[in-house]
C-alpha cells in the first residue's frame, strides 16, 4: 500500500556525465488521508457522469466526436509547438501551404492515431503493444519519423535545454525502460488493483511522461493515453474528454507539477490539480454539446421555414456539415445526389442564410465553411 502524501517518486543515479531519474515502482494500492482528494474525486465523477449520461442522450452522437478529436489533435500538438489552427486542421491537405503541411500531418497523423486505438480497445488492453502501435500513427511521416516511431528508446533523451549538460530533466536510461514499462501495464489493467480510475489514471499520466519511453512524442502520446483509459473503463462510451486544453492553459503550471512529483515527492499536488482539469474539462464539454444542440435544432428550424422544396437536400448536407464544417459544392453535390447546378444555388441559400461562409474568395474551387459550428471549439 502506499500513501499519496508520502511517495517517493524516485531517485537518481549516475550515467557517463549526467544523472537520471529513476521514477519508484506505482503498481500497488495507493490510500489518502487528504480529505480533499475525495471531494475533488466525487465533483470529476459526477461531471465525468453528466458528460457520459448526455452524450448518451444525443442523436447521431458520432457526427460531433470528429470535432471533439480534432479541437483535441490541435491543442496536444501545439503544446509541442505545431502552429495548425482548428479551421486548416479540418482542410485536405492539397489546401494547405507547402511550408506548412509538416504542421497539417502532426494534427491529422494524432486524430488517425486516437481513432484506431479506439478501434483497438476492442481487441487490446492499454498495453506496451498498443502503445507502440498508437505512437507509430502519430509520428507517421512527419517530422519525429527518424525517431524510431513505435519503437521504445535504445538510447537517452532529455527534456528542456540544448543537451544533457543542461538538461531541464533527464528520464531514466534506457535499460530500465522494459521493467518501467511493465509496472505501469500492470497497474493500468490489474483490476485487483483497488485504486479509483481517475486517481489510477493520474498517476499513471504522471508516471508515463516521467519515464519518456519514446525518443519523440511522448507528450501527446502520454495525453491520448488519458482518454484511451476513459474508453477502456467504460467511463466514458465515447471519446468527449480531453485534457490538452487545461494542460495549455497554463503551461508551466502543468509542468512544474509534473516536476515537482520527481522534486519534491508532491504527488498529492498532481493527482489534486489533475481532478480539477477534469472536472474542468468534463464541465466544458458539456457546455459544448449543449450549444451544439441549440446550433443543430435552430438552423433546422429556419430550414423548414425557409427553404421550400431545398429543405430536404440542406437538411442533408446540414448533418454532413456537422461532422465535415468544410466542403465545395462538388463534395455538396454528391453529398446530397444534385447536379452541379443545384448544388451550387443551395450552397449559395446557405450562405445568404449565414450558416456557410466562403472562404478561399475565388471564382473556382471555393471553399465553405460551417463557420457558426467552428467558433464552438475555438
Amino acid at each position: 500500500m502506499i500513501l499519496l502524501e508520502e511517495f517517493q517518486a524516485g531517485h537518481l543515479e549516475q550515467g557517463v556525465g549526467y544523472k537520471y531519474f529513476v521514477p519508484s515502482n506505482i503498481y500497488d494500492e495507493w490510500s489518502w488521508k487528504t480529505a480533499s482528494v475525495n471531494t475533488l474525486l466525487e465533483a470529476a465523477a459526477i461531471k465525468l457522469g453528466e458528460l457520459n449520461s448526455f452524450a448518451r442522450l444525443v442523436p447521431n452522437i458520432a457526427l460531433f466526436i470528429r470535432l471533439h478529436v480534432t479541437k483535441e489533435a490541435v491543442i496536444s500538438s501545439r503544446i509541442e509547438g505545431t502552429k495548425t489552427q482548428m479551421d486548416e486542421a479540418l482542410l485536405p491537405e492539397t489546401e494547405i501551404n507547402p511550408e506548412r503541411r509538416d504542421d497539417w500531418r502532426e494534427v491529422n497523423n494524432y486524430i488517425t492515431a486516437m481513432n484506431e486505438a479506439i478501434e483497438s480497445l476492442k481487441e487490446l488492453p492499454i498495453s506496451s503493444r498498443l502503445i507502440k502501435n498508437t505512437h507509430r500513427s502519430l509520428l507517421n511521416s512527419v517530422r519525429g519519423e527518424h525517431k524510431h516511431p513505435g519503437t521504445f528508446r535504445t538510447s537517452q533523451n532529455w527534456i528542456g535545454g540544448n543537451s544533457l549538460a543542461d538538461a531541464r530533466y533527464i528520464p531514466p536510461h534506457a535499460d530500465l525502460l522494459g521493467a518501467l514499462m511493465s509496472d505501469l501495464e500492470k497497474f493500468l489493467n490489474d483490476a485487483n488493483c483497488v485504486v479509483p480510475a481517475l486517481i489510477k489514471i493520474a498517476i499513471a499520466h504522471y508516471q508515463f511522461e516521467t519515464i519518456h519511453p519514446f525518443l519523440d512524442g511522448n507528450g501527446r502520446m502520454g495525453r491520448l493515453l488519458i482518454t484511451l483509459f476513459l474508453v477502456e473503463q467504460h467511463i466514458l462510451d465515447q471519446p468527449l474528454l480531453y485534457m490538452s486544453s487545461y494542460f495549455e492553459k497554463n503551461k508551466e503550471l502543468y509542468y512544474d507539477n509534473l516536476n515537482n512529483v520527481r522534486a519534491k515527492n508532491d504527488m498529492l499536488q498532481w493527482v489534486k490539480y489533475f481532478l480539477v482539469g477534469i472536472e474542468q474539462t468534463a464541465t466544458l464539454a458539456v457546455d459544448t454539446l449543449n450549444q451544439i444542440l441549440q446550433l443543430k435544432t435552430t438552423i433546422e428550424t429556419e430550414i423548414r421555414a425557409s427553404y421550400g422544396k431545398r429543405s430536404s437536400s440542406a437538411l442533408n448536407l446540414l448533418q454532413y456539415l456537422f461532422q465535415q464544417p468544410t466542403l465545395t459544392i462538388e463534395t455538396a453535390a454528391k453529398t446530397c445526389s444534385l447536379s452541379i447546378k443545384a448544388a451550387g444555388e443551395l450552397v449559395r441559400k446557405m450562405q445568404t442564410s449565414e450558416i456557410l461562409i466562403e472562404t478561399t474568395k475565388q471564382s473556382r474551387n471555393r471553399l465553405f465553411v460551417f463557420e457558426r459550428y467552428l467558433d464552438l471549439f475555438q
